[in-house]
């Protein structure tokens, strides 16, 4: 039997080894800065989530994971977020963690509240919320914790307790070597005590329907009938059965998801079917499953032994994964006959499409790269392939052409026999003679490489090449030869462009925007609605599916056009899947519609599943402040209030804002936009950043507005953070005071300075003029002595001529004989020689010249005579003696004799001179 088992289980494995499987997250812990182990998970009502690790408590915002360290620096085995509390347990230790001020967690232990009833060596391993209570399970011990009037109830067990369970409201729990416990009337009652429950372990106690399931961790699915457990008749029992399972919980939609010791997650459905299987080799991080958590948009949470896992278990897109490189890089895609083709770098494969646990098959002959894949709608599969070009029959290739490069095919018009190909160097026509195809010809005159291209009517084709632009050829009637070609100047070369046939109408794409092409014209004309409505993308491939849509990859997003029923307009409907997500090979992406609104599209590994019927998003999404702090200069950290508004001081440093939208979809791409009011009034550009950094803002009142967009919707809210940067103490009232008050200060200063140094400047200017008066006023004495010095000269040589005069006069007159006659002239000569009026007007002209001379050496020697002064007067004259014996009177040598006199009056020495003498006074 166990054999059997054992082969049933490979079998299954191998079936399963193609699923489709729903887009898994991966978090390692390098991602959450934690441990390998991961006990138990849980969230609040924003959405977050929390985590019991082997480190501590983890908290994840959907951007940025939070680890808090365990109150005791032990293992963290048990998490359960109850109202605005995060309940935790580990070893001898549990309580709660409530949110500070500052959006960080602060954690209240319980233990203190047990009083006597210590928790002793022993672990909690499980909390639950029963009603007003919070049930603490230790190995040995249910903790009872009223949260209003916080006392405790404590059930003992002698015996371990595997396991505790909260089914309707009513509390179950496994004892070993006991049975399966219910808690009735505030009793434990034992319910169950079959084989089962007493050999092995319980894992999961569940509602289907009207009936209570029980799962076992090495027997599978059981049904409780009166107190009694019957196996549950499900197709997944005999693969449970293999498995060693060590977790588990129900959906919201009845669905099972259990985790396994070593071969990861089972999905089963209601039914007791099992959907599909995911472990390490399908994207698990890990095999070994200890924890389970379906979150409020039903996203599954795996707990593993080495890392977390979220799974988007009711995605409308599903994942491909080639994880062995069997299939390669999907270049294209297509249905046919009821099977999957996907053709790939490494060939073409295949599988049927209502099967999708078969193995995809490689169609013989095809190995190598695979570009087109192209239906006739007359029974043939074409395979445009590096090699030439392939008619496939399910899983057989038959050659057709060895021409390398078969790009892409096109029905030629009014021909059902005659198809129009593009090669690496040209265009080809494919004919059927017999129902047998070939290459009927090479059509000459144009040797460019052909991947778009459309036929405008049977002898005229638009051909793009991506750096030559787009050619208008004129082939000849028989397609054999080109007649004339023109490239279409109106359009811009560049990269990124794109052709394609819509509606009976050849479109163009670029850069610059979607042009139709006029056939009447034969030129291109921006069609302005379509460019206003299809936003800047980034593949130069267009594809119009079976439905008619036209779709378009751009980098965000990827998006379809079709036309409104009503008014026959194009609408432009874009569906959320990033480029980076879905990973197609630029400018070879694919889309192939299935049934009714799934499509599969191709990717770098394997391919996606989408279902539109599924993917609008009515969710509506919330952004949260997680943090606000100061990293000042030192690296030193303060934290700031998140639900108050924000009054600190200012300090040079970086101010960081941290917020997130706690949305957990693989292909929902979430982005962020801030603007801060008071220094920047515009949106920034979309960012996936989730934190926005402020260095050294200035004083002043600001508000940052953060919002998100959630794929193409934005959050119902935004983050609004009102602060106030309080001004530096140089800026505060009492400095600008003080600053006015020195300003006073400092202005009086500098105008009694002004005052001083004007003061000073007219003073010097009134001393200057009165220097310049008294100048002008010395100049005038300086003539007047002058004028006085010439007079008194004048006045001199007048008196010296005079009585040198007279002297002759006498002289002559005493050679007369007649001495009678003369006599009383010469009287009256030396009367005049001897008047004294000569001196009095020369002592005053001298004294006007020289007034304080005589005073002077008067004080200084008294003892002179009045002629000692006449005589010191005519030596300060610098008179000769020759000069002074006319006026005096007296002959040279009397004069001679004078000065001697008046040196030893005097009392000059022999060798001072005696003018210098006078003349220093």
């Amino acid at each position: 039997m166990k054999n059997i088992l054992s082969i049933l289980s490979l079998f299954l494995a191998l079936i399963l080894h193609s699923q489709e499987l729903p887009p898994i997250e991966t978090f390692t812990t390098s991602d959450y800065a934690g441990e390998n182990q991961n006990w138990m998970i849980s969230q609040d009502s924003n959405n977050y989530i929390y985590v019991a690790n082997n480190l501590g408590l983890l908290e994840f915002n959907g951007s940025e994971w939070t680890p808090y360290r365990s109150p005791n620096n032990t293992i963290l085995r048990a998490v359960k977020v109850i109202g605005d509390r995060v309940y935790s347990g580990c070893y001898e230790e549990f309580g709660y963690w409530e949110r500070n001020k500052f959006g960080q967690l602060d954690y209240t232990s319980l233990i203190p509240e047990l009083g006597n009833k210590i928790l002793n060596d022993d672990q909690i391993w499980n909390i639950i919320s029963y009603d007003d209570w919070v049930l603490f399970q230790a190995g040995h011990a249910l903790y009872f914790y009223h949260k209003t009037s916080k006392k405790f109830k404590t059930i003992i067990s002698k015996n371990i307790i595997y396991k505790v369970f909260n089914v309707n409201n009513r509390i179950y729990y496994h004892v070993a070597n006991e049975g399966i416990y219910v808690l009735e009337e505030g009793k434990p009652k034992l319910m169950v005590k079959d084989s089962i429950v007493l050999e092995d372990r319980v894992i999961g106690v569940f509602q289907n329907e009207d009936k209570l399931i029980m799962l076992s961790r090495n027997s599978g699915f059981f049904e409780l009938h009166d107190d009694k457990l019957e196996e549950w008749n499900v197709s997944s029992n005999e693969r449970l059965k293999a498995l060693n399972v060590f977790s588990s919980i129900q959906l919201k939609d009845g669905s099972f998801v259990l985790g396994t010791i070593s071969n990861g997650l089972v999905k089963i459905n209601r039914k007791g079917e099992i959907e599909y299987e995911i472990n390490q080799k399908k994207g698990l991080a890990n095999n070994t499953v200890l924890s389970l958590f379906e979150d409020y948009k039903s996203n599954v949470w795996t707990g593993l032994d080495n890392g977390l896992n979220c799974i988007n278990v009711n995605s409308a897109i599903n994942t491909f994964i080639d994880y062995n490189g069997d299939i390669g890089t999907v270049y294209t895609t297509l249905i046919f006959n009821n099977f999957l083709y996907v053709g790939t770098n490494q060939g073409l494969f295949y599988r049927s499409i209502d099967s999708k646990n078969q193995d995809f098959k490689f169609v013989k002959g095809t190995a190598g790269q695979v570009w087109s894949l192209f239906n006739d709608n007359d029974g043939n599969l074409f395979c445009g392939h590096h090699l030439g070009t392939f008619l496939i029959e399910e899983d057989k290739s038959k050659s057709i052409s060895s021409i390398l490069g078969a790009w892409n095919f096109k029905t030629v018009p009014n021909h059902a026999n005659l198809l129009l190909q593009g090669n690496y160097d040209g265009l080809y026509v494919l004919q059927k003679n017999n129902n047998s195809w070939r290459v009927r010809n090479k059509i000459e005159g144009f040797k460019n490489s052909s991947r778009f291209f459309e036929i405008n009517d049977i002898n005229q084709i638009l051909v793009n090449h991506e750096y030559k632009g787009v050619f208008r050829i004129q082939l000849d009637s028989t397609l054999h030869k080109v007649i004339d070609i023109k490239p279409q100047s109106e359009l811009a070369l560049g990269k990124n462009s794109g052709l394609i046939t819509y509606k009976d109408q050849i479109i163009y794409t670029s850069e610059d925007g979607v042009f139709n092409y006029i056939k009447s014209e034969e030129k291109f004309e921006k069609n302005i609605t379509l460019s206003e409505k299809v936003s800047p993308y980034k593949s130069v491939k267009m594809v119009v599916d079976q439905t008619g849509k036209l779709w378009l990859f751009s980098e965000h997003n990827i998006s379809f056009i079709d036309n409104d029923n009503l008014t026959n307009q194009p609408e432009i409907t874009t569906v959320s899947i990033p480029s980076s997500l879905r990973k197609g090979v630029l400018g070879f992406e694919n889309i192939q519609h299935i049934e009714k609104e799934k499509y599969v599209i191709g990717t770098s590994n394997g391919y996606l599943t989408m279902d539109l019927s599924q993917i609008h998003n009515t969710s509506e999404y919330v952004i949260y402040l997680n943090s606000a702090k100061i990293i000042d200069l030192n690296d030193g950290i303060t934290d700031l209030p998140i639900q108050d508004e924000g009054d600190f001081k200012h300090k040079q440093g970086t101010l960081v804002f941290d917020y997130s939208v706690p949305e957990y979809n693989k292909f929902l791409d979430v982005n962020y936009q801030y603007k801060l009011n008071g220094k920047m009034d515009r949106w920034s550009a979309w960012s996936k950043q989730s934190s926005i950094q402020f260095e050294n803002l200035p004083f002043g009142d600001y508000t940052l507005e953060v919002r998100a967009k959630v794929g193409n919707k934005v959050t119902e809210n935004n983050v609004n953070y009102h602060f106030n940067i309080n001004r530096p103490w140089y800026f505060s009232n009492m400095a600008i005071l003080f600053y006015v008050l020195l300003l006073v200060v400092v202005g009086l200063l500098i105008h009694r300075a002004y005052k001083f140094y004007y003061e000073r400047i007219l003073k010097h200017e009134h001393i200057k003029s009165e220097r310049a008066f008294i100048q002008i006023k010395n100049e005038k004495l300086n003539q007047d002595i002058e004028g006085k010095n010439r007079e008194l000269a004048i006045s001199t040589m007048s008196i010296i001529k005079k009585n040198e005069l007279l002297r002759k006069i006498k002289k002559e007159l005493k050679t007369t004989k007649n001495k009678e006659d003369i006599a009383s002239a010469i009287d009256l000569i030396d009367t005049n020689l001897n008047n004294n009026k000569d001196w009095k007007f020369f002592k005053e002209a001298f004294n006007n010249a020289d007034k304080d001379f005589m005073d002077k050496i008067k004080a200084a020697h008294p003892e002179l005579t009045p002629n000692d002064l006449k005589f010191c007067a005519y030596l300060r004259l610098n008179l000769s003696s020759k000069e002074m014996a006319p006026l005096l009177n007296i002959s040279i040598k009397s004069v001679e004799t004078k000065r001697y006199r008046l040196r030893k009056r005097l009392q000059l020495h022999h060798d001072d001179s005696l003018v210098n003498y006078i003349l220093k006074f």
